[in-house]
Parts: structure tokens; C-alpha cells; sequence
């Protein structure tokens, strides 16, 4: 006989109540990859369309009549984009969080002071300093592992000139740790917390981090790379996120790891 009476009723919820887990962790999912597809497309679409008109170029013309353009043109688009898809990252996020909590989406996104105390930020200041080492140590030592040619004979583009240089330093220090940080410490890490303990945020939201960097455009070992060794920050992010209540201080050391990291790789050939 089918069950019936409170016996029927309390399963009906306890399958409700895991349906509605699954959907929760599910969107996690889809809204950071929706939110990355969408600003990526609409930042390549309005770089195209500016630049074609730029230089009079039809932005529908078929692509077999289109000229070919500089490397130089073509660089610095690559960099225009990358930095407008931040842009548009963040606004979206926003926008998200608006229609989520009205009024209160500084506090959802960590970027007003929380309700209740937390621990106090002049910890951060204590691991600015020891940061490079433990995550390029860190770093070096998964790459090494993985038999991948970490920092070596790292170049920029040759065809970038100084504005688009300057743009793709500002992109890497300071637009790319903003946006990621409003949309996976911020919204993800809102929407995790409301069901999920402070240590499965944290993971939840270093997970999707380090999965969204991962690249196949060299070959399995390349695209595992990346992620194992962004892991540690991710890890840490979340910490700070959790025990600080704001945004702000897993923006300021995302950004400062990031300049590590080119500093590390780069630095070399520039006083060469």
C-alpha cells in the first residue's frame, strides 16, 4: 500500500528538501557560466562592431571579403575584450544582486561592513608579505610535478603597444580580481552560504574558481595545470571572505598574486 498519514507526508518533504539541495547547488553552477558566456559575448560583439567602424570596416560584412587586419589591431583587441568582458562581469553581478536583495546588495556582495562582528582585517596585512613565496612556491612545485615549463621564456605580445600594455597590466592587477571576486566571493558565496556551512562555501566557491581557468587549448596536462595550481588562492579567498565578512580584502590579495605571479614570469625579460 502506497504510504500514507505523517509517514508519507515527512518523506514527500525530505525528497521536496533534497530536490530543492540539488537545484540550489545546480544553479551555483549556471549562474557564474551564464554570466561568463554572456558578458564574453557581448564584449566580443562590441569590440568587433566599434572596431570595424573604427576603421571603416562593415562589421556584417561575410567573412571571406573582410581585409586582413594588423597584429597590432588584433592584439589589442584581444586585450579590449578581456577587459570589457570584466567590466560587463561585474555590472552583470550586480544588476543580479539587485534583483536578489533590493537595497541590500552591498552587504550580499561583502561590500558593506556585516551585521555581525567579524575578525579583525589587520590579519590581512600579515599575509600580504608572505604571500608570493607560499604561492609561487606552491606554484613551481605543482608545475614542476606535472612536468609543465613554468616562468620560462615568457613574453608579452610584441604588437601591443603602450595603451594596450597598460590596459592589459590593469586588466590582470585590477579588473580581473574585482570581477571575479564580486561574482564567486560575492553572489556565489551569498547564494552557497544560504544553505551551505562556512567550509562548503568555501570549497563550493574555490571549486568553481579553479574550474573556471581551466583551459584546453594546450592539451589535458596545460588545462589541469592551471586550476591545481590557482587552488590554494581560491582556498584562501574564501577564508577571507568568510572570516573578514567583506569583499574587498580577497580583491586586494587576488590582485596582489596576480602581479606576483606576472612579476615572476615576466620580470625577467624585461630587464633583458
Amino acid at each position: 500500500m502506497p504510504a500514507s498519514g505523517p509517514l508519507g507526508a515527512s518523506s514527500s518533504a525530505r525528497f521536496l528538501r533534497t530536490l530543492s539541495w540539488f537545484g540550489r547547488v545546480l544553479l551555483l553552477i549556471v549562474l557564474p557560466l551564464v554570466i561568463l558566456l554572456l558578458a564574453s559575448g557581448l564584449a566580443i560583439l562590441i569590440v568587433r562592431v566599434g572596431g570595424d567602424l573604427r576603421l571603416g570596416i562593415d562589421p556584417f560584412l561575410a567573412e571571406a571579403r573582410r581585409p586582413r587586419l594588423p597584429l597590432s589591431e588584433i592584439a589589442g583587441r584581444a586585450v579590449v575584450i578581456d577587459a570589457l568582458r570584466q567590466g560587463l562581469m561585474a555590472l552583470l553581478v550586480i544588476a543580479v544582486a539587485v534583483r536578489a536583495s533590493g537595497n541590500g546588495w552591498r552587504e550580499r556582495l561583502g561590500l558593506a561592513a556585516p551585521a555581525e562582528a567579524r575578525a579583525p582585517i589587520r590579519r590581512l596585512w600579515l599575509l600580504l608579505p608572505l604571500w608570493p613565496l607560499i604561492h609561487l612556491t606552491w606554484v613551481t612545485t605543482t608545475a614542476a610535478a606535472l612536468q609543465m615549463n613554468f616562468g620560462h621564456g615568457v613574453r608579452l605580445s610584441p604588437f601591443l603597444g603602450s595603451a594596450m600594455l597598460s590596459l592589459w597590466f590593469a586588466f590582470v592587477v585590477v579588473l580581473a580580481p574585482a570581477a571575479e571576486e564580486l561574482l564567486l566571493r560575492g553572489e556565489v558565496f551569498a547564494r552557497a552560504s544560504a544553505f551551505l556551512g562556512p567550509a562548503g562555501t568555501i570549497v563550493v566557491t574555490a571549486l568553481l574558481f579553479c574550474l573556471a581557468h581551466v583551459s584546453l587549448e594546450q592539451g589535458t596536462t596545460s588545462a589541469l595545470a592551471r586550476p591545481l595550481t590557482l587552488l590554494p588562492l581560491a582556498l584562501i579567498l574564501g577564508w577571507l571572505r568568510w572570516r573578514t565578512g567583506r569583499l574587498w580584502p580577497c580583491i586586494l590579495l587576488h590582485g596582489w598574486s596576480n602581479f606576483c605571479l606576472i612579476a615572476y614570469q615576466i620580470g625577467p625579460s624585461l630587464w633583458r
